[in-house]
This record gives structure tokens, C-alpha cells and sequence, in this order.
């Protein structure tokens, strides 16, 4: 029996703009979905979005993480640049990363910058203490051994201004200059409820900013959820040490005095947290000191008035020999 002859197989593939059309279509899809769940992490955790950029943003400048181990505690920190030692402290619930706009200038002008987490903030450990100012002070002091630094330039910002001019009073030989920005320290009737650093509700996160700046837009709901999730874990560290701040048992007034380092005491005009009163208490009490007073700004003066008050930080730190003492007012 004879067959038919078979016809050839054809192995047609797409045409190369059908298959480019596919490619698109694809790329185009997986672009959607990325951005999908992009925006949906930002949306569920924008503070941890903006805290892992900021860190890709450091490492970039040369500024890495670490950790030490100081007696009992492990202790975070923030390190970069080469040059003269400068120490950053922060201020109540906050951490290191909140000197991020300033670390990269810094390490540009020749410092090697050291910022800690204090004990129970950032990612230090939060051991069982009371969190008073002097066990800050004496984390800072173990920390300078640690690091075999001699003598620092130091600057500390609210609470860490506090932590930064106790440190000074007790070891001035190991102190060259220091800065404070809106720093607690000295006696003063406060005007808020210690309850504004809880916040539970938006609007409480809403009333928090309004203390903290005086250029306080309102914010997402999705973010103010974000910031009653960010405060939690170290409520209850707060809550020690401004138990242990109320007592009085750290407050510097009447030891400034003996600070014989230069000074520059910074300020925002607006902060109602901490009153311009404690810096002008601060000038009198500190011979030599600088008080520098910025229009426009609040208790956050250092991250929305860095434009400014980074230029004077930088002068009263190079300047040689030391600057003479001013009270200036810087408009808006």
C-alpha cells in the first residue's frame, strides 16, 4: 500500500514584534505588582521603609553599623569618617539615626562621627535600670573607653544635651568642645502631660508634633499608626526616665559652671517642649558659652532648621582659636 507523501513540519516561532509585545507586557506587569507591593509595605510600615533607606543612604556616605559590648549592655552605634572624634547623643525615644542629615556633612569636613543608641533606645538593649541621666552619662564615658577615644568634640540634642553637659561636668579632660540643640538639664516647669509621649490615637500623634514643631502639617492616618507602633517598644523606657528627670536627682543647675570646654547652646525660638528660658539659663550658667537662637523653629530645630544651624555647628567647631562667646538671633 503506498502512502501519501507527509507534508513538512512547520516550527513557526512568533514574529519578532509579537514577541517583543510579550516582553512588554510582562516587564509592564511585573513593574505593576513590584510597585503593588511596594506601596503596600510603605503603607503597613512607612517608618520602616524610611528608616532602611536612610541606612542605605549612610552606608553610601561610608557610615556603617555596629555594635559594643560595654559590661552587660550591648550598645548600637553609627561610625564614619576619618579625623577628629565627635560623639552624637539623642534625645528622649529617639536614636542615632536621627542625626542622619548631619553625619555625611561631618565626615565631609574631616570628623570621625560616633553615634549611639543610649542604653534602651534604637537597637541598644533595654535592660531593667532606671534609665536616669547619670547611667546615660556613665554609658557614654564606658563608650568613649571602647573606642579608645581620649577627647571628643560632643554634641547631644533634648535629653542628650543633658546626657552631653553631665558628661562634661564629670570628665572635662575628656571634653574639647561641646553643642547642645533645645537641651533639657536645668529646672523648668513643663507645660505638657508627661501622657504626650504616649499617644494611642492620630490625633494624640497629631497633638505630639504640634508640641515638637512649630511647622507641624498633618499627617497620614497610616503614618500616625506607624509612629504609635515605632513608640511601644520603649514606652516603658521612657517612661523611667522621665520618672527619673522629675526627681531632680540629675539636674545641673548650679554645676555648669565648672564646664571650662567651649559651649554652644542652640535653640529654636518656637520650642514650647523645652523653653528658651533653659538656654538663657544655660549661657548665664556656663562661662565662655554661645547661645544661638533660630526663628521658625521648634524642639525638632536640628532636622527642619538644618539648613541653618548645621553652617554655625560647623564654625563654632572649626573655629581657632575658640569662638568668642555670643548671644546671636538668627531670623527666619
Amino acid at each position: 500500500m503506498e502512502y501519501p507523501p507527509a507534508e513538512p513540519l512547520s516550527l513557526s516561532l512568533p514574529s519578532r514584534p509579537v514577541r517583543r509585545r510579550r516582553w512588554l507586557r510582562r516587564t509592564l506587569l511585573a513593574i505593576v505588582v513590584f510597585i503593588g507591593c511596594a506601596g503596600g509595605v510603605f503603607y503597613w510600615r512607612p517608618l520602616w521603609v524610611i528608616d532602611e533607606a536612610t541606612m542605605v543612604w549612610l552606608r553610601w556616605a561610608g557610615v556603617k553599623s555596629e555594635y559594643v559590648q560595654l559590661g552587660p549592655h550591648r550598645i548600637h552605634y553609627l561610625i564614619g569618617g576619618q579625623g577628629k572624634p565627635l560623639v552624637l547623643v539623642h534625645g528622649l525615644g529617639g536614636k542615632a539615626q536621627n542625626f542622619a542629615l548631619w553625619i555625611p556633612a561631618l565626615v565631609r569636613r574631616g570628623y570621625r562621627v560616633y553615634a549611639l543608641d543610649l542604653l534602651g533606645y534604637g537597637d541598644s538593649d533595654r535592660p531593667d535600670v532606671d534609665y536616669s541621666m547619670a547611667l546615660e552619662a556613665d554609658i557614654l564615658n564606658q563608650f568613649f573607653d571602647s573606642q579608645h577615644i581620649a577627647r571628643a568634640d560632643l554634641g547631644g540634642w533634648s535629653m542628650g544635651g543633658w546626657v552631653a553637659l553631665k558628661f562634661a561636668v564629670a570628665h572635662p579632660e575628656r571634653v574639647r568642645r561641646v553643642f547642645v540643640d533645645d537641651s533639657a538639664g536645668v529646672f523648668f516647669k513643663p507645660a505638657f502631660d508627661p501622657k504626650l509621649f504616649h499617644p494611642t490615637t492620630t490625633e494624640q500623634v497629631q497633638q505630639l508634633l504640634a508640641w515638637l514643631t512649630p511647622q507641624a502639617a498633618r499627617i497620614p492616618k497610616f503614618v500616625a499608626r506607624d509612629i504609635i507602633r515605632e513608640l511601644h517598644p520603649t514606652q516603658w523606657v521612657v517612661d523611667r526616665a522621665m520618672k527619673s528627670m522629675q526627681s531632680g536627682a540629675d539636674l545641673l543647675d548650679n554645676k555648669l559652671s565648672s564646664i571650662q570646654a567651649p559651649v554652644l547652646i542652640v535653640w529654636g525660638k518656637q520650642d514650647i517642649l523645652i523653653p528658651l528660658s533653659c538656654g538663657e539659663t544655660m549661657h548665664r550658667e556656663i562661662p565662655g558659652s554661645s547661645l544661638a537662637v533660630f526663628d521658625g523653629c521648634g524642639h525638632l530645630a536640628p532636622v527642619e532648621c538644618a539648613d541653618r544651624i548645621l553652617p554655625e555647628t560647623l564654625q563654632f567647631l572649626q573655629a581657632e582659636p575658640a569662638p568668642t562667646p555670643f548671644r546671636r538671633d538668627f531670623p527666619r
